[in-house]
């Protein structure tokens, strides 16, 4: 019987939950949740996951939200390759380290410049204080420092010379404001050697299916402004600035 996984592909968790079950033939069903016309809200997504988050997963009576946990029973439940997520303790501690640092070590400061350099601008017309902007890309290049000399180092990949569940944690993160384009590969060699073993390891075709909706959101965001759908801009939005 196939999982049911509820994503939504400009979400970075629902396309790292997306790449590891491919990658690894796992059979799943994708079910389309988007979040911008709020089908998270629907009675029959709040039975999976009553939190309102995607990614999502279904395994028959079973439901569970939360991209680590999912990543993790994937790997448990489908028996997949060590290297995902290493039965030694110590490899295993090193990618549970990664996935403890990344909510607020990458994620945080990779979604804001999402954001402030996108979203706030184009869907929301909101005016970004340019002082705002260059705090927002100062964290995200300290993070990615981290990411480089911390997690990295001279390593292929985070745990070693294979790739992990955190290397595909770590990838998803570092596209969201590359598709809003700020070029975080520009002088930053390791950094890209590194997302260009990623994309082998798991496959180009695979991964530019998985980034394909992120990287063609401005002509998304284009069309929808195009048709002049009316944006409300909500309080917490304004609080950002």
């Amino acid at each position: 019987m196939s999982l049911e996984l509820f994503l939504d592909m400009n979400s970075q968790p629902c396309r790292s939950v997306y790449m590891f079950a491919k990658k690894n033939n796992i059979p799943v069903e994708v079910k389309t949740v988007s979040l911008r016309n709020g089908e998270q809200f629907t009675e029959e997504f709040v039975k999976v996951n009553p939190i309102r988050t995607v990614p999502a997963l279904k395994d028959g009576d079973f439901c569970m939200g939360e991209s680590v946990a999912m990543l993790q029973y994937m790997a448990e439940r489908f028996k997949t390759p060590d290297h995902w997520f290493p039965a030694d303790l110590q490899k295993r501690a090193r990618v549970n380290e990664y996935l403890c640092w990344q909510p607020t070590g990458i994620r945080l400061h990779g979604s804001k410049v999402f954001w402030l350099k996108l979203l706030l601008p184009t869907v929301f017309k909101m005016e970004v204080p340019e002082e705002k902007m260059k705090g927002a890309l100062e964290d995200l290049d300290s993070s990615l420092k981290v990411i480089e000399d911390t997690f990295l180092q001279d390593k292929p990949f985070i745990v070693g010379d294979q790739i992990s569940m955190a290397d595909l944690v770590a990838v998803v993160e570092v596209m969201q404001p590359f598709a809003a384009g700020v070029d975080v590969f520009k002088d930053r060699p390791r950094l890209s050697a590194w997302k260009d073993r990623v994309v082998q390891a798991v496959g180009k075709e695979l991964f530019d299916e998985a980034h394909k909706t992120i990287l063609g959101v401005t002509d998304t965001i284009q069309l929808i402004d195009t048709n002049k759908t009316e944006v409300v801009k909500p309080k917490a939005l304004r609080l950002m600035l």
